[in-house]
């Protein structure tokens, strides 16, 4: 989240030389930390055991798997557009770097999950 909130600052703070690909990029960027601020605000406050109709792991685990793509996608136009100016190229290299982060923890989410119930199962 944190290298994610420094590219988006660092595009916003840039002088843009190609207006289409640096919106894109903060788009995808204010969606993903817009995203992980609901999902955070579901599990803090347990609303997820109110809305039962919801399958919440599978909606978290298709935020991050669209979400990543996505953002994969904006840093590759973002790097690609910067122009060797220090602001673009810090974000687009924050974005890979977030890119990065979020297939380590969809990884690892479920990692834990197919452990948790290969597990549940023996018992």
């Amino acid at each position: 989240q944190i290298s994610l909130l420094i590219g988006f600052i660092s595009v916003n703070s840039s002088p843009w030389v190609d207006y289409s690909a640096f919106s894109y990029f903060q788009i995808v960027t204010m969606c993903d930390l817009v995203m992980i601020l609901f999902f955070y605000i579901i599990h803090i406050f347990r609303i997820y055991r109110k809305l039962t109709c919801v399958s919440w792991p599978l909606a978290e685990f298709l935020h991050y798997l669209i979400g990543t793509i996505l953002l994969l996608i904006a840093s590759i136009v973002a790097a690609s557009r910067s122009y060797n100016l220090s602001g673009l190229v810090a974000g687009a290299t924050f974005g890979f770097l977030a890119t990065i982060l979020c297939v380590l923890s969809i990884w690892s989410s479920y990692k834990v999950s197919c452990i948790t119930q290969s597990t549940s199962k023996c018992h």
